[in-house]
């Protein structure tokens, strides 16, 4: 009988400093230069990232992580603004990338978790993803956490010589307790 592979450790999540930059970069330039997983041609330079930072930081929005080792950056979520419009306040798009080192490892997992409750306590009604609709490991994790494909967007992009479908999937949460609008 074959047995079951083990659950990983669970680390702790920290929230991010500015000193975990280059780490995140790393992370997103990796997954630009070799992935679906952002429609994007061109890396990210030091200045995008002080910028996306220091954006996060003034919209006290968290950017969650994990260190596999003290100062080795496993991955990292947040979210951003799903429209810009007033009425789409308690909506945000996600994101959460895992350095390819530690994949398969559970990281992507927690901190899933973790993002969706700092919405819980950030009074969000909604998270979306913008997943790449071959992304399979993506799609198989958030549905796994409840999240429902609301729709997906025919050729949506264009990468590495083909078109891409971008699925969204959506998870509502009970929060906030009491919306106003304004």
């Amino acid at each position: 009988m074959a047995r079951k592979k083990p659950a990983p450790p669970r680390r702790d999540v920290i929230r991010c400093t500015a000193a975990h930059l280059p780490a995140i970069k790393a992370i997103y330039n990796e997954a630009i230069l070799t992935s679906t997983a952002l429609y994007e041609y061109e890396p990210r330079t030091d200045e995008v990232m002080r910028e996306w930072f220091a954006q996060r930081e003034r919209d006290a929005v968290p950017v969650l992580g994990i260190e596999w080792e003290p100062g080795v950056l496993a991955g990292f979520a947040t979210w951003g603004p799903f429209r810009p419009r007033a009425a789409y306040k308690y909506s945000v798009e996600h994101s959460v990338y895992v350095d390819e080192r530690f994949r398969g490892e559970g990281i992507g997992r927690q901190l899933m978790q973790a993002i969706i409750a700092a919405a819980r306590t950030s009074e969000i009604h909604m998270l979306v993803a913008g997943i790449d609709a071959t992304n399979v490991a993506s799609v198989a994790l958030h549905s796994s956490l409840g999240f429902r494909c609301c729709g997906t967007v025919r050729e949506a992009g264009y990468k590495f010589g083909r078109w891409l479908d971008l699925e969204f999937w959506q998870l509502i949460l009970p929060t906030p307790t009491h919306p106003i609008e304004g």
